[in-house]
């Protein structure tokens, strides 16, 4: 597992390290049942706080990206499968709250087409 973190990149080092890690996972550079380095020893290597490295994980748990199985440490999570439902499952949600609304379905795409833009920065 390679990381970087670029502190002058005004991207909080919690972020980069989640993003990093979830790109590596789904790409499958970091293959299902990779066993993650602890929180203390992946802080010490990038020379981050253990706070933020915990916070990363944490997020990367609740994305369903890694799993912690206790002492036995944290590893890679099937994530492709766990995103894919995620994303799904708020696109299904998106769409009824859209549709209660009154929302016409060419604004509702317009809508996520724009917020896609400002989430990926295009």
């Amino acid at each position: 597992m390679t990381l970087t973190i670029h502190i002058d990149d005004g991207v909080p080092p919690y972020e980069q390290v989640r993003a990093q890690i979830s790109e590596q996972a789904r790409s499958g550079a970091l293959p299902v049942g990779y066993r993650l380095p602890t929180v203390r020893g992946l802080a010490e290597s990038l020379g981050l706080a253990a706070n933020t490295v915990a916070k990363a994980y944490r997020a990367l748990e609740a994305d369903g990206v890694i799993e912690t199985r206790g002492r036995n440490g944290t590893f890679v999570a099937a994530a492709g499968d766990a995103a894919e439902r995620e994303v799904a499952s708020a696109a299904r949600e998106f769409a009824s709250r859209a549709r209660r609304l009154g929302v016409s379905e060419g604004d509702a795409v317009a809508a996520v087409r724009d917020a896609l833009r400002v989430a990926y920065g295009d």
